[in-house]
């Protein structure tokens, strides 16, 4: 059937190739004017319906048990008796007790002695001499040290060095004194004569120990605490209850085709093949009719399964009761044993060891012959007497080196006067001499120590050595007072179940989905013979305007704008403008320029 319809169509295009070459019947002969059948398309028209995703159902949503809080005040602690101490009071007595007994001293007023001199030999008398030296003056006088000459400014004058033996020193004699010689004489002289001292024998004690009271006897209560047993037990903490468990029902996928546009044909120009009879190629162009398949679109909706096993279906979603049990906690509190006792214990006396100084012999005083001292006093003996040596001391010389002219300088004569230097020598003025001089004997001073009085020792009595002794005296014995302890209590929480756990339900409304498609209003076709504008009548400015009528309407024309050109870009954008308005596409008719708005 299929191969039918392609037959048939082929036939017609063939036959109406062979009727293009001449007018059909029906068709306007007016001069200057050009008509065309032009392709009006298939004119759909858009139905959008609401399609069902999902039906309707209900939800759970669970709302939970409540619980109050209770407080209630329970024993921590049973009511019981404490004893507090009242410790023994002492009072601090205070007495004098000996510390060392009486005695007496002994100081020593030690000998007198007064301080002697006298005059003693030093060194015997003797002579000495004194020397005299040899006196020099000082001398200066002139020596030539260069001779005057004159000088050239070119050759310069020449010397010679001339060294000869001038005096120094005049000769002379020195003395030299050989001094006179003494020896040690060494005699023992009286320094300090025989005398006694005293010596003091201290007082002798030996130390006394004895025992003293330092605290009475007393006593002293310990306490012995009551003794309490913790009790535990168990307590209510939250009452019994249920929960309830909700999750969602379980829905599958399931998808579904809809017609979206129905199957069509339509025509679509093509070139004829290579056998066309005809010389022009625009005779040879076919008009095909092409069948387009319908068109579909998937939709996924979501059907309800149900609920696993052990949940109980509630609309759009299961639930499940579950039970939770009671809560206990273990609460622990104080419980009297035995209440409080007191131990009385004895304090003994306290006693401490007191030491003193008891006397055992007076101080006395033993007496000590000092001796005489002597000491060892040396003094100067002459032996031989002072005499000079005379030595000889000769003249001395130094060498003195002056510049001595040899040949005088040429050429602008120069007067340089000679040169002079002042020289100093000593010149003996008197010979050395010796004096001799008596030198009488030296005597020094010497202190020795003349006794006055002898040591004597003088007794001082000592009286006895108290101190203060305290010791603590028992005032009051310890005792205990008795306070009573209250019972404690602790405030304790608990949750009481208010209200059981329960569920509400609301609507879920059905989801549905929009849906359009193209349903078919008129068939299109080939129209009856229209007017078109004729090539040589497409100028320039009828491109132009067109062109601009379309970008007015927001057709792009191609990114060169109104160029003048009746591009592709531009055509594509005619096309498209017919399309859009339901007018025949294909053809620059004057339908299409109406619609444009242009003349």
């Amino acid at each position: 059937m299929r191969f039918l319809n392609v037959f048939l169509t082929f036939s017609f295009m063939v036959f109406a190739l062979v009727l293009s070459a001449q007018p059909e019947s029906g068709m306007k002969t007016e001069a200057g004017k050009c008509y065309a059948k032009c392709l009006i398309p298939d004119q759909y028209e858009t139905v959008t319906e609401e399609i069902l995703v999902r039906a309707a159902s209900t939800k759970i949503s669970v709302v939970p048990a409540k619980y109050e809080t209770v407080t209630e005040q329970v024993l921590k602690r049973e009511a019981s008796s404490s004893l507090s101490i009242v410790p023994a009071k002492y009072e601090t007595v205070t007495e004098q007790v000996l510390k060392q007994e009486a005695s007496t001293t002994l100081s020593i007023i030690p000998a007198k002695f007064e301080k002697a001199t006298e005059q003693v030999l030093t060194r015997e008398a003797s002579t000495s001499l004194s020397i005299t030296p040899a006196q020099y003056e000082t001398v200066e006088e002139q020596v030539l040290v260069k001779e005057a000459y004159t000088t050239l400014r070119v050759v310069p004058a020449t010397f010679e060095t001339i060294t000869e033996q001038v005096l120094k020193q005049a000769a002379s004699t020195t003395i030299s004194i050989v001094p006179a010689k003494y020896e040690t004489v060494t005699e023992q002289v009286l320094e300090r004569p025989a005398y006694s001292t005293l010596s003091v024998v201290p007082a002798k004690y030996e130390t006394i120990t004895e025992q003293v009271l330092e605290q009475e006897a007393s006593t002293t209560i310990s306490i012995v605490p009551a003794k309490y047993e913790t009790i535990t037990e168990q307590v209510l903490v939250s009452e019994a209850s249920t929960t309830i468990e909700r999750r969602p029902a379980k829905y599958t996928t399931e998808s579904e085709q809809l017609l979206v546009s129905p199957a069509t044909t339509k025509w679509e120009k093509r070139k004829a093949d290579a056998n066309c009879l005809s010389a022009n190629p625009d005779d040879c162009l076919v008009w095909c009719l092409v069948e387009i398949p319908a068109s579909y679109r998937t939709v996924t909706k979501s059907v309800r399964v149900g609920c696993d096993e052990g949940w109980t279906d509630n609309g759009d979603d299961c639930t499940k009761v579950n039970d939770v049990p009671a809560k206990y906690s273990s609460r622990s509190y104080q419980k009297l044993v035995s209440a409080a006792t007191t131990n009385v214990n004895e304090v003994p006396a306290k006693y401490g060891n007191r030491s003193y100084r008891k006397l055992v012999s007076a101080a006395s005083t033993t007496k000590n012959e000092v001796p005489a001292k002597y000491g060892t006093r040396s003094y100067q003996k002459l032996v031989s007497a002072a005499t000079t040596n005379v030595t000889e001391i000769p003249a001395t010389y130094e060498n003195r080196t002056y510049q001595k002219l040899v040949s005088a300088a040429t050429t602008e004569v120069t007067q340089v006067p000679a040169q002079f230097a002042t020289r100093k020598y000593k010149k003996l003025a008197s010979p050395a001499a010796s004096n001799s001089t008596d030198v009488a004997a030296q005597y020094g001073t010497r202190s020795f120590e003349n006794l006055v009085s002898d040591a004597t020792a003088t007794s001082t009595d000592v009286a006895a050595q108290y101190e203060t002794r305290s010791y603590r005296k028992l005032a009051s014995a310890a005792s205990t007072t008795s306070n009573d302890v209250a019972a404690q209590y602790e405030t304790r929480s608990y949750q009481k179940l208010a209200s059981a756990a329960s569920t509400t339900t609301s609507d879920v409304a059905q989801q549905t989905r929009s849906f359009s498609r193209q349903n078919l209003v008129k068939a299109g076709g080939f129209t009856e013979w229209r007017e078109i504008v004729c090539d040589k009548d497409i100028t320039a400015d009828l491109v132009r305007r067109v062109q601009a009528a379309l970008m007015t309407r927001g057709y792009n024309v191609g990114t060169a704008g109104a160029d003048n050109v009746m591009g592709s870009a531009t055509k594509s954008a005619l096309v498209k403008f017919q399309k859009d308005n339901g007018l025949p596409v294909g053809q620059l008719d004057f339908e299409t320029l109406k619609a444009l708005g242009v003349k």
